[in-house]
């Protein structure tokens, strides 16, 4: 078992440039099912990707691929021609809440963006123009989400992952890594690793996740990683003390970021007296989730959590 994304997902890919082109080579290597592409000026043309088979993701597959991916004028085309049921955002930050948007017309059920810069106004637009809706967004300025050996949608290095029992969330990027890895080299594995974004403005969140994950038979405890700055983290800790049947492990980074101050994300930001680190580790400590104290103790919090679990 999985949540979101797994061997059946069939992905179209927004945003067929540099960018999008070379993330879309490695996602076909490592076994997503890419069947189409969005470019309006290029509708009817035929991408080809060929290349050498990674062997993190199928393992019993070809040491080689070659596929022909269709584009489409629009999402609404694409999804008729092909049954896609995600789709995959690399649209540069002036055009992007404009792809969430017709992906969400379009009745997208997953819509995984990637871009990072797009303008908070444009993405106030674009959340509530979800509402009401049946698409689930995830992201902005996220890494994407991974099934281990099924589906990477996203720009994650693959190889570091490998099926298990732990699902990650996770607002920063590089960090989700970093927890991977060292579940992967403490034989926990994963069952999904999700990025939900660093942005102010986003879609999917920790509660959203959270109570995917505790529904999923397969993942028997959760990493969740935060970061300073809005109340994301206090509200999931509520949602944990109250809902929450399985163990978590926690990270908070930014403890030594200095107010006012931006620190990578967009969201990374304390601002008149919330959103600190040590608000959010104390609310996570309190629903009971075991606190990693630095970026390295993250595998073994997950391993004490379900110790105590």
């Amino acid at each position: 078992m999985s949540i979101l994304v797994g061997h059946a997902t069939k992905v179209i890919v927004q945003g067929l440039g540099r960018t999008g082109r070379f993330h879309t080579d490695k996602a076909i290597a490592y076994g997503t099912t890419i069947v189409g592409a969005v470019h309006p000026s290029r509708a009817g043309e035929v991408e080809v990707f060929e290349g050498e088979t990674d062997h993190s993701g199928v393992p019993d597959r070809p040491d080689t691929y070659r596929v022909e991916v269709p584009i489409f004028r629009s999402v609404a085309d694409a999804m008729a021609a092909t049954g896609a049921d995600a789709s995959v955002v690399y649209v540069p930050p002036p055009f992007a809440a404009d792809a969430i948007m017709e992906a969400a017309d379009a009745g997208m059920p997953l819509v995984i963006t990637i871009t990072e810069g797009i303008p908070v106004a444009d993405m106030v637009v674009a959340k509530r123009y979800l509402e009401g809706r049946d698409t689930r967004l995830v992201g902005p300025n996220c890494p994407g989400v991974i099934t281990p050996r099924e589906c990477k949608i996203g720009i994650m290095p693959g190889y570091i992952h490998t099926p298990g029992r732990i699902g990650v969330v996770s607002r920063s990027g590089t960090l989700t890594y970093e927890a991977v890895y060292q579940l992967t080299q403490n034989g926990l594995g994963q069952t999904t690793a999700v990025g939900i974004g660093g942005d102010p403005v986003n879609g999917t969140d920790f509660v959203d996740v959270l109570a995917l994950f505790n529904d999923d038979p397969a993942t028997e405890g959760v990493i969740m990683i935060g970061e300073i700055g809005g109340t994301a983290e206090e509200e999931a800790a509520a949602w944990i003390a109250a809902n929450m049947t399985k163990p978590v492990a926690g990270f908070i980074a930014g403890t030594t970021a200095p107010p006012g101050k931006r620190m990578g994300h967009a969201g990374a930001i304390i601002s008149g007296g919330k959103g600190t680190a040590e608000a959010k580790i104390e609310a996570l400590e309190a629903a009971g989730v075991v606190m990693a104290p630095t970026p390295t103790d993250m595998g073994q919090a997950m391993a004490e959590a379900l110790e105590r679990a």
